[in-house]
This record gives structure tokens, C-alpha cells and sequence, in this order.
């Protein structure tokens, strides 16, 4: 995880984490927060790296090539995803998926604000029309990736880092799997301005899905 100031939220996500897998979860949150996220999470038994704040792409890459596990699992830290159908990720790894993506959207995603609703659909719409292939939801932040996807591809955006998680992947001719997730009303304060960073990551999934195609 990246985290930036979710002191309401993180203490619940890692207790969540810990009951559903046992305890056997490695957790590292990549944090550049200002309250007391870092302080709660290393009370939850998380692995905390603390940077100067250089936005979201930054502190998620960072996050996802320090385990050293077979497989990575990404997931916000506001309480808005359902860290009960981790082992349903796992298992479909298991199964032999290369990425399993969490879809918000298969079951409407009520409790996302409408506007980010429309984008992130128009999101899904302009990376499936660009790939030749259709996608969900190309922003959603709970994902499970093998370790050899992870380490095999050079990720280069930041507030886009969640849609180019997918799409190169699946340009590049791994199996990727959309699974359907609950989605739930976040706790704390969003930090991502929804016109500025909803230009960022359109303007993220055109490039890296036209960088893939002419690779």
C-alpha cells in the first residue's frame, strides 16, 4: 500500500488483512504521511517506508517491489475494498492467472461518487477501444500480481501507475483476470482532486496503451 494520511482507516484495513490471511500476510505501506498513519501501522505488525510525498505512482511502485513473496497484493488503505475475497484473489493465482484486478463496477459501485463513477466507465471504455480488448474498471487499486509480472515490466507512471498496472500486463499477453469486488464508502478524506486527476490518468492510459502497441 500506499499511504498518505489515513490514520481513520489504516488501523481497520490491517486488522482485516491479518484475520483473513492468517496472519501470514507481509504488508509494507510505502507512507509519506503527515499524521499518524506510520505509527498505527507498525502497530499492526506493517513494514513502514517512509519517503517525502511524490505521489501515488511513486510510493505504490516502491510498495510492490519490496515484498520479496510470490505474489503481491496491492490494495488502497481507506476501507473501501473487501479484504475478505483476498483468498478469492489468491485462489484464482493459484488457478494460473498471472494478475487477478478487483472490478468496482460489476456491482454498481454505489458508494463512489457519480462523477467518479463516469470516469473511471469512460476510463474503461477508452483503454478497452485502444487495446482491442475489453476492460472493467482500469483504475482500481486491489489487485494480485504474480511476482515475475511485477518485477518483468518498467512502470513509469505516477497518478496513472492504477490503470498501467492493467493495461500493460494485458498488452503484454499475460493472463489477466477482472474479478467483481464489493466497494465501500472510504473513511477519511479523498486526496485526489477529481479534475486534475482524472486528466492525469486518461491522459496515462492513452499513452501507455499506444507506447504498448508500438513497442
Amino acid at each position: 500500500m500506499g499511504t498518505y494520511n489515513e490514520e481513520a482507516a489504516i488501523g481497520t484495513v490491517l486488522t482485516d488483512i491479518d484475520r483473513v490471511t492468517d496472519g501470514r500476510a507481509e504488508v509494507v505501506c510505502v507512507d509519506g504521511s503527515s499524521d499518524r498513519t506510520p505509527e498505527i501501522a507498525r502497530e499492526h505488525g506493517a513494514r513502514v517506508i517512509e519517503q517525502e510525498p511524490q505521489g501515488y505512482g511513486v510510493a505504490v511502485r516502491e510498495a510492490l517491489l519490496a515484498p520479496d513473496r510470490p505474489v503481491v497484493v496491492t490494495t488502497d488503505c481507506d476501507d473501501t475494498y473487501p479484504m475478505e475475497q483476498l483468498p478469492e484473489f489468491l485462489s484464482l493465482i493459484n488457478e494460473g492467472h498471472d494478475v487477478v484486478s478487483g472490478d468496482r463496477l460489476y456491482h454498481g459501485a454505489e458508494t463512489m461518487p457519480a462523477f467518479n463513477r463516469f470516469g473511471n466507465r469512460a476510463f474503461a471504455l477508452v483503454a478497452s477501444v485502444l487495446m482491442g480488448r475489453r476492460v472493467h474498471d482500469t483504475t482500481t487499486g486491489m489487485r494480485a500480481y504474480r511476482r515475475e509480472v511485477v518485477e518483468s515490466i518498467r512502470w513509469r507512471e505516477n497518478t496513472g501507475l492504477s490503470a498501467e498496472l492493467l493495461i500493460r500486463p494485458l498488452m503484454r499477453g499475460y493472463d489477466v483476470r477482472e474479478h467483481p469486488i464489493e466497494y465501500a464508502e472510504r473513511l477519511g478524506e479523498t486526496k485526489l482532486d477529481p479534475i486534475e486527476g482524472g486528466l492525469a490518468i486518461g491522459k496515462s492510459i492513452v499513452s501507455v496503451c499506444l507506447e504498448e502497441r508500438f513497442r
